[in-house]
């Protein structure tokens, strides 16, 4: 039974061994993983980890509630229950906390999340986060004297640095697995991760830098369509060479062209800034839609998602804008995208358009909700947000059928631009990134590139060209940062920045 009363002490090393019996089994499945624990070098290794995690967590907690017991009690009650919910996240779709995954958090919507729902979430809350609060709640701290604290913090330290220096063989590893040593590590994962995630947020977002001014060469009617494609991976397109039919309407349209592509990372915020930008940066320029807005270009944004860069143009247009004017049961899929999109092309008196068509259909984890019921070819498919609960088949062919219903939306654009006779068009598809599908027990997305799976940022990169417009160069393999120059290339615009070498079109 755990007592009601405990020196200050004892419970911070009670809570450090909840912490690491609760949250850590991630973290050292990948040390075991890793690492030859049955060698000399390796048990060693495996063993100082556990007692630094185990001292660290200790050390910190007993800081905090030296300082506040109050205080402490709220922080770690907040703790208890975060760690919960991040370590249902890694234990159910193998994800990492770092950097990255924390700009994933802040960057989804209610109704994305929402769909994370389950019972075993729940589970995970209340016997790993509210019932070890309701003790720290309860429990009464007896305090020590300022001198015994000076004497345990100092002996601490000394121990810590002296287990860290008898290591010092091993630090090569640790440098090398950091990162996912790091998105492990419950709390410091989120909470770590958080910070240089503002931190660096906030020095990217202090002005937006913008480009040298651009010139319409000519008065040409020319629209292009970009459609910024939602997790899906180029392995599952039959245009690619997949064995299922997922591409029956484009696989039969003229002057369409698929390339091999990768994207510039895992995550739909770092992809979807990836396609519009003029280069690779951590810097915040000017992008495409900005760009081109700014520069007298007619600029139309349509999304039914999230994670977008800043867009500065006159007419965004989300899903609540675009639902007064369409009608019908496929309102509530991507096909609201295309709800007067025709007629709003039409509609400008300026001669140079881009539409750009920001799609979520093959987001995860509920896929067999991102189409219409028509639109499920393969069977049977997976309904449940615990991925790793389906079979591989069924998972595999719900994502297919958000394949099927991607190729329907991108030959339904080609449709209308083919009845823009007075227009050179063109659709550019490319999607911000891919998807692991349970492949190496992995799945959805948001690795950090340097180790992520091909499943992750191998992306279909598929262009169509109306008759008479352009001819595309012979190329085999294309980038996310291609699409910037393309588009001004098929526009006509001129600019000290335009890159012939990252232009697709001859």
């Amino acid at each position: 039974m755990l007592k009601n009363n405990l020196k200050i002490t004892h419970f911070a090393l009670l809570m450090s061994a909840l912490n690491f019996l609760f949250f850590y089994f991630p973290f050292y499945s990948f040390v075991f993983n890793h690492v030859d624990y049955k060698s000399f070098n390796g048990v060693i290794l495996v063993i100082s980890l556990v007692i630094l995690t185990l001292v660290l967590n200790a050390f910190v907690f007993y800081l905090i509630f030296f300082l506040s017991c109050f205080v402490g009690k709220i922080l770690l009650i907040i703790t208890f229950i975060i760690n919960a919910v991040a370590v249902y996240f890694v234990n159910t779709y193998s994800v990492i906390i770092d950097e990255s995954m924390i700009g994933n958090v802040f960057n989804t919507n209610y109704e994305e999340s929402s769909s994370f729902f389950s019972i075993k979430l729940i589970l995970y809350i209340v016997f790993l986060g509210i019932i070890p609060s309701i003790y720290i709640y309860k429990v009464k701290i007896i305090n020590v004297t300022l001198k015994q604290f000076l004497i345990t913090t100092s002996l601490t330290l000394l121990f810590i640095l002296t287990l860290v220096f008898a290591n010092a063989s091993n630090w090569l590893w640790i440098d090398k697995n950091s990162k996912t040593l790091g998105g492990l590590a419950m709390p410091w994962s989120y909470s770590v991760n958080m910070s240089l995630f503002y931190i660096h947020k906030f020095k990217k977002n202090e002005k937006e830098i913008l480009l040298p001014n651009a010139t319409i060469k000519d008065n040409q009617k020319s629209v292009v369509v970009l459609v910024i494609g939602e997790s899906a991976r180029s392995e599952n397109f039959s245009l690619y060479g997949y064995k299922k039919n997922t591409n029956p309407l484009l696989s039969k349209v003229p002057n369409l062209f698929h390339f091999n592509a990768t994207s510039c990372a895992t995550y739909t915020t770092a992809g979807v800034k990836g396609i519009l930008e003029h280069t690779q940066t951590d810097d915040l320029y000017e992008i495409l839609p900005n760009y081109l807005y700014r520069n007298n270009v007619e600029v139309v944004w349509r999304t039914s998602n999230w994670g977008e860069p800043p867009v500065h143009i006159k007419k965004y247009q989300n899903r609540a804008a675009l639902m007064p004017n369409c009608k019908g049961a496929d309102c509530n899929y991507d096909e609201i995208l295309l709800t007067g999109l025709k007629e709003q092309i039409l509609a400008s008196t300026k001669n140079k358009i881009l539409i750009i068509l920001h799609t979520s259909t093959s987001h995860g984890p509920t896929y067999s909700k991102k189409y219409p019921p028509q639109f499920e070819t393969f069977k049977p498919v997976c309904n449940s947000v615990e991925l790793g609960k389906c079979s591989q088949t069924e998972l595999i062919n719900a994502y297919d059928n958000t394949i099927v219903y991607t190729d329907y939306i991108l030959s339904q654009v080609i449709e209308d631009l083919k009845e823009l006779k007075e227009y050179k068009s063109t659709m550019i598809f490319v999607s911000d990134h891919g998807e692991s599908l349970g492949e190496k027990n992995l799945y959805m997305h948001g690795m950090p590139l340097s180790i992520a799976p091909k499943e992750q940022y191998e992306i279909p990169f598929i262009v169509w060209v109306s008759d008479g417009s352009k001819q595309l160069k012979p190329n085999k393999t294309l980038t996310q940062g291609n699409v910037f120059h393309s588009v001004l290339n098929f526009l006509n615009i001129e600019s000290p920045i335009y890159d012939e070498k990252m232009n697709i079109f001859k």
